[in-house]
């Protein structure tokens, strides 16, 4: 087994060896003494031995094919049970995936599974694979009737497309060690990636099961794609999987006798134009990614996931609007804003007042099946210790619904969780929409954005870059968008304090008092 990693790590052994004949057939692999476990983006270990990830695979005393420093080999040596790779265009994807699975290929009970969402594009990939594989490992056969390469030792990897749900019925009883989707973002559901990852399984100790995908920005998967290995954790960073509706870490049910404990690890690792040596150094190909229209050039060459077409709020960005937490001065003002529900999700937002008269979202929460009572107390005690001037909450919350009691407002209020009626006047879903759009924007002052966003709001962050525009009414989101919980309470809080004036309308003096000369907003 180890004549078919080491290339990969070490470039010392060669995947053009033939395997050894002998009386009984072709030589075993030699069996591995523990799994790879990365010690680094560029190191790992097998056994007790170091060695460094990967030099690259040869072919005699020529170097076939070599991973480019940074993304590509820390995708080739990552551990993690799922991981993502991609992000800008350009960033040798195809060919990390084709090179992937290499790693075990010539176990004889290995048996992995590329998949493209058509024929059409899966055919390029074939082409590639039919480039690479000949020349590292001789002896591989590939198999047009099968779309199946088969190594020596008894390794098969599959080549095939998964273009409707119902596809996956074709590998239904079939079992894989390895299964791979270029392009993720093509597949509008998760519903294919949570079918097949039912399909890994290994009877091997030796061999572990895992899954790799790799794609850009953009496409009818974007949302859930983001949602599963975007959102959860910093870029690079290994984090437990979680159910993308709620967030939740997946853990083993009760009962299990792993109860309670995590299922397993995800990681996604970006990659851009720059990491590829090849494609970046001559700047054509950078040139015509420039060259795209905004919502395009930001996905491919920036590989940016907050943003989308037809979104409602292209100038959100990361890198301006999401900040680290710090301290917030206890005399600026804070208030909250609520979206109730209780089949859906209720939303609440804390805001803090900056003396410029920005705002900072400093705070969320977001919970589903609470009552209003309930509710309540637990915004209570988010804040305890903190002085909040107001609360505004949706002022449908107001109306009485038969002979029910109190109304919703009423049965928070009177567990001492204060609020005032949100403004449901015409017109102000469309005025709080544009006051958002001036929050967004860069002030023409300070040089920094006029609402910001601590980067634990994890939800809100993750929601308002693909809020989608009312394709009907520009002017409003699409009401048909069922995730506006976070955005409606975002709404309810900026028209609470709308900004009508710019620093500049204000003399020297004040701008002087609002801008001081210290660093305590934060950036």
């Amino acid at each position: 087994m180890l004549d078919s990693i080491d290339p990969l790590l070490n470039g010392t052994k060669k995947l053009s060896r033939k395997p050894k004949s002998t009386k009984k057939g072709l030589e075993k692999p030699k069996k591995q003494s523990s799994l790879i476990q990365t010690l680094s983006s560029n190191s790992a270990e097998i056994g007790n031995k170091k060695i460094e990830i990967p030099k690259g695979l040869e072919e005699e005393n020529n170097v076939v094919f070599k991973p480019n420093p940074g993304p590509q080999t820390a995708f080739l040596a990552a551990p993690e049970r799922e991981v993502l790779y991609g992000g800008a265009a350009g960033g040798g994807k195809s060919y990390a995936l084709l090179v992937d699975p290499l790693r075990y290929i010539t176990h004889p009970q290995f048996s992995g599974l590329i998949l493209r969402h058509t024929t059409e594009e899966l055919r390029e990939l074939i082409w590639k694979s039919q480039e690479l594989y000949p020349k590292v490992i001789p002896g591989i056969v590939w198999s047009e009737r099968k779309m199946q390469w088969q190594h020596p030792n008894g390794g098969r990897l599959w080549m095939s497309y998964l273009d409707r749900d119902d596809d996956v019925l074709r590998y239904q009883g079939l079992s894989f060690v390895y299964v791979a989707f270029d392009e993720l973002n093509q597949w509008n559901s998760p519903f294919a990636w949570n079918y097949m990852r039912s399909r890994l399984r290994t009877a091997a100790p030796d061999l572990p099961v895992y899954m790799r995908a790799t794609t850009n920005p953009g496409n009818a998967g974007h949302w859930w794609v983001k949602k599963m290995f975007i959102d959860p954790a910093p870029p690079g960073q290994a984090f437990w999987a979680t159910d993308i509706e709620t967030g939740e870490t997946l853990t083993y049910p009760k009962g299990h006798e792993k109860e309670g404990q995590p299922l397993f690890k995800r990681r996604f690792i970006p990659a851009t134009l720059r990491d590829n040596p090849y494609l970046y150094t001559n700047g054509d190909y950078e040139a015509m990614l420039l060259s795209l229209p905004e919502t395009q050039r930001r996905q491919l060459l920036y590989g940016d996931w907050d943003i989308a077409e037809g979104a409602a709020f292209p100038e959100f960005n990361r890198r301006l609007h999401v900040v680290e937490p710090y301290r917030i001065p206890s005399d600026w003002p804070r208030f909250r804003a609520c979206d109730y529900g209780y089949g859906s999700w209720s939303a609440v937002l804390w805001f803090a007042v900056a003396p410029d008269e920005s705002l900072v979202v400093y705070r969320e929460m977001y919970v589903t099946k609470v009552l209003a009572e309930d509710l309540a107390v637990k915004v209570l005690n988010a804040e305890e210790g903190e002085k909040i001037r107001y609360g505004v909450l949706d002022s449908s919350t107001w109306h009485r619904r038969g002979d029910t009691g109190p109304s919703i407002a009423e049965r928070m209020i009177l567990k001492g969780c204060k609020w005032r009626p949100s403004d449901r006047s015409a017109g102000s879903r469309i005025s709080g929409k544009n006051e958002i759009h001036r929050r967004l924007q860069i002030d023409e002052f300070t040089d920094k954005p006029r609402i910001t966003f601590f980067n634990t709001c994890t939800n809100l962050i993750s929601q308002l870059p693909l809020i989608p525009l009312d394709k009907n009414n520009p002017e409003d989101i699409d009401v048909k968008y069922s995730n506006d919980h976070l955005y409606d309470a975002l709404r309810y809080g900026v028209m609470s304090r709308p900004r009508s004036k710019s620093l500049f309308d204000f003399d020297d003096d004040t701008r002087q008092k609002f801008v001081p000369a210290d660093s305590r907003f934060g950036y």
